[in-house]
């Protein structure tokens, strides 16, 4: 079986897939300290609790904190006997093309996002990810990378907001009943809401137009469901676009060996 370990800046999600279809998915907060018998007694409680035996042959690496790549390779080598395969180092082959300017290093994840993209809808293709950042990364025709946008995230603008204005608190992402607030919450939420919709709105047609092509929306993160009930602003959502490209990277890579 193969464990897939997508590494964010906020999260850090765990999954495991037989080959066929992923059987179970675990999330865990990112921390640089934690150590690899740390993962292992968790992991393997969890997999304890929902019966699966750990036995783990492969291992695959997307992480966006280089810091937790190092424990995570401990935790391959030491408790499942395998070197792990980590996208971005070179050992780790993409089934497609990089096309950006020469020393440009890009985030593993949206690597793994343009693989998957690539691989369910085929090319010229924007995926949107709503993570700590919200990205937007363009795939050429061919299944290449070509590029993107990074914005703030949304939750990141709200801590924000939070923060450098003491009067105003910490609010929930919702979809607010009107787009006038009639309080400090409801005022906030809908600049945050309404403001993110006008934001992927706004640089999808702008990618659109300069690429001069029809150019299918995809979307993925936690948020994306939500600013989905706005408006028709995506042509599919998917939940586990990162997690499918790391199994389209693994079946490359053992294709190749």
């Amino acid at each position: 079986m193969l464990l897939a370990i997508d590494c964010g800046n906020t999260n850090t999600v765990f999954s495991i897939w037989d080959g066929d279809s992923f059987i179970a998915t675990w999330r865990t907060s990112t921390e640089h300290q934690r150590t690899a018998d740390q993962y292992y007694v968790w992991l393997s409680t969890l997999m304890n609790l929902k019966g699966i035996q750990p036995d783990i042959t492969d291992v695959i690496i997307s992480s966006t904190v280089p810091r937790v790549v190092f424990n995570l390779r401990v935790l391959s080598d030491r408790y499942f006997g395998t070197r792990p395969y980590v996208v971005g180092r070179p050992d780790c082959a993409l089934p497609v093309d990089v096309r950006v300017d020469t020393g440009t290093q890009v985030g593993p994840d949206r690597l793994v996002n343009t693989v998957a993209g690539y691989d369910l809808y085929g090319g010229d293709i924007i995926v949107v990810d709503f993570g700590t950042a919200t990205t937007f990364d363009v795939v050429e025709a061919d299944g290449a990378y070509v590029g993107g946008v990074i914005a703030p995230g949304v939750n990141l603008s709200l801590q924000a907001l939070h923060e450098a204005a003491a009067a105003l608190p910490h609010v929930d992402i919702s979809r607010p009943q009107a787009v006038v607030g009639t309080n400090t919450v409801a005022c906030m939420q809908s600049g945050i809401f309404w403001g993110y919709v006008g934001l992927v709105k706004e640089i999808c047609q702008r990618i659109k137009a300069e690429r001069d092509r029809p150019m299918k929306i995809i979307s993925t993160g936690g948020l994306a469901p939500l600013f989905q009930q706005s408006d028709v602003l995506f042509d599919d959502v998917q939940d586990d676009l990162t997690m499918h490209g790391l199994t389209v990277i693994y079946r490359h890579n053992t294709k190749q060996g």
